[in-house]
C-alpha cells in the first residue's frame, strides 16, 4: 500500500543574510520567484502531494511571514497551516522537534523554503511516498546529482549505496549526490532529539549508524535560492521554459 503523507513542514525560520543584497525589507521566504514568494513554491508542492496541514517555522520578519501564511490559508482548497514561531532560532532539527506534536507519529514531509524543484517525470514527493519503506527508513531524503543542482557551488552531501541507503564516507572527496532539502521523515527519527538548537545532520548520522538513512535520486532539477546570484540563476531557469517548478 503505497503510503500517503498528510502532514508536511516547511522551514521558514532563517535569517536569510545573504538575500538581504536583495531586499531589505522582506525575509527570505517572501522573495519573489516566478512571479510568487519562494514559499509558495513549497506550499503549492505539498498541497499537489495530497497534505492536509503544513507547519511552517518563523522567526525573522515572522510577523511578515505570517500574514502571508494567514492570506494563503484563506485559499480556497488550501491546507490548514500551523505557525510555529520560534522566539530564538532552533535550526533544521530543534525546528522540527518543536513541531513534532502537530506534525504526528508517523512520516511527514519537511522541504526547506529556499529550494524549488523543476520536476521530472513524476512529481518528486509522490515518488518520496511511493519509494517509502516502513520497515527499513526512518528517513528518505530527496537528491540530486551536483551537476542538477543550481545555486550549489560545494562538494556533494552523500554517497549512496546500491539499495538507496546513505553514507557519508568520513571527510572522502567527491560525494555525488547533494541533499536538496525535500525528504521524507518519521517521527522515531528524533527518539533521541535533545533540547535547544541543532542540526537535522545529528539525526541523519544516527540513522546512517543503523543503516536507516535512504536517499532517492531526483529525475529534475534542483535549485538552490540561497543568494542573489542563486535567485538569479533560479529565474532564468525557470523563465527559460525547462519545464516550469510545477509547485
Amino acid at each position: 500500500m503505497t503510503l500517503r503523507p498528510r502532514r508536511g513542514m516547511v522551514l521558514a525560520a532563517g535569517l536569510g543574510l545573504r538575500m538581504r543584497a536583495v531586499s531589505e525589507t522582506l525575509p527570505k521566504p517572501l522573495v519573489p520567484l516566478a512571479g510568487r514568494p519562494l514559499i509558495a513554491h513549497a506550499l503549492g508542492r505539498l498541497a499537489q502531494a495530497g497534505v492536509d496541514e503544513i507547519v511552517v517555522n518563523t522567526h525573522h520578519r515572522a510577523e511578515q511571514v505570517e500574514s502571508f501564511l494567514a492570506a494563503h490559508a484563506a485559499l480556497p482548497g488550501a491546507p490548514r497551516i500551523r505557525i510555529s514561531r520560534e522566539a530564538e532560532r532552533l535550526e533544521t532539527g530543534g525546528g522540527v522537534r518543536r513541531a513534532l506534536p502537530r506534525l504526528g507519529d508517523g512520516p511527514f514531509y519537511v522541504l526547506n523554503s529556499d529550494v524549488v524543484l523543476v520536476e521530472g517525470d513524476a512529481p518528486a514527493l509522490a515518488r518520496l511516498a511511493w519509494a517509502w519503506d516502513e520497515a527499513a527508513m526512518d528517513a528518505l531524503l530527496l537528491l540530486c546529482p551536483r551537476a542538477r543542482m543550481a545555486g550549489h557551488a560545494g562538494a556533494g552531501d552523500f554517497f549512496r549505496e546500491p539499495d538507496g541507503r546513505l553514507v557519508r564516507r568520513g571527510a572522502a572527496p567527491g560525494a555525488p549526490f547533494v541533499f536538496t532539502g525535500v525528504q521524507l521523515l518519521h517521527a522515531r527519527l528524533f527518539a533521541a532529539a535533545p533540547d535547544g538548537a541543532y542540526s537535522l545532520n545529528r539525526h541523519y548520522d544516527e540513522a546512517i549508524g543503523r543503516g536507516r538513512l535512504f536517499g532517492l535520486v531526483h529525475r529534475g532539477l534542483a535549485l538552490h535560492v540561497g543568494s542573489p546570484a542563486g535567485l538569479a540563476e533560479a529565474a532564468r531557469i525557470l523563465g527559460g521554459g525547462t519545464g516550469g517548478e510545477g509547485g
